[in-house]
């Protein structure tokens, strides 16, 4: 994969790498009119994955993050990642039914639909720097929900991490008060 360098980034990735190329759309998923934005040929791929990774935390070094907070699923991906990659712990935030002990849990609207979330109520320290992450932000429904939770717990919220931004969907305006990182834009 390479090393990494005094500026923060690994030597030896291919830097070129367009990572747009590694996405595909898949039309009419999970329904009619949603094109959905697939990130499994990016995740198969060492180079896109590694770089990925990157793109995500490297604005967000040296700022004292102390828990990486991922929404299920494909935010645990990049979240135990980026977690590791700052030398901090990872929190999950899940969907209802998942989460053993204590919790706390927020029903919020999706693009198509209803969803729930779930985070243990011991996950989030009271002033905890906390990063929060997810694939992609759409209208920003699920990510507003974990912003909303990790507060709940008392967390301090030091900035939210996207691979993907629908910025058509305008979701960016639902987080005016934080500071908002997507690698890709479409």
């Amino acid at each position: 994969m390479g090393r990494l360098g005094s500026d923060g980034w690994y030597k030896g990735i291919d830097m070129m790498l367009d990572l747009r190329t590694l996405i595909r759309d898949i039309p009419d998923f999970p329904k009619p009119g949603i094109v959905f934005k697939d990130i499994t040929p990016l995740l198969a791929n060492p180079a896109g994955l590694a770089l990925a990774v990157e793109y995500l935390v490297n604005p967000f070094r040296g700022q004292g993050i102390e828990a990486v907070v991922g929404a299920e699923s494909r935010g645990f991906i990049f979240g135990t990642a980026m977690a590791q990659s700052l030398s901090c712990g990872f929190v999950p935030i899940r969907k209802p039914g998942k989460l053993p002990a204590s919790k706390i849990s927020l029903t919020y609207d999706l693009e198509y639909g209803q969803d729930t979330m779930e985070i243990h109520k011991d996950a989030v320290k009271r002033g905890q720097k906390c990063l929060v992450v997810d694939d992609l932000l759409a209208t920003g429904g699920t990510m507003r929900a974990c912003c909303d939770l990790v507060e709940q717990l008392g967390g301090n919220i030091v900035g939210i991490a996207v691979l993907i931004e629908l910025s058509f969907l305008k979701g960016r305006s639902r987080f005016g008060e934080y500071r908002l990182h997507s690698a890709l834009q479409y």
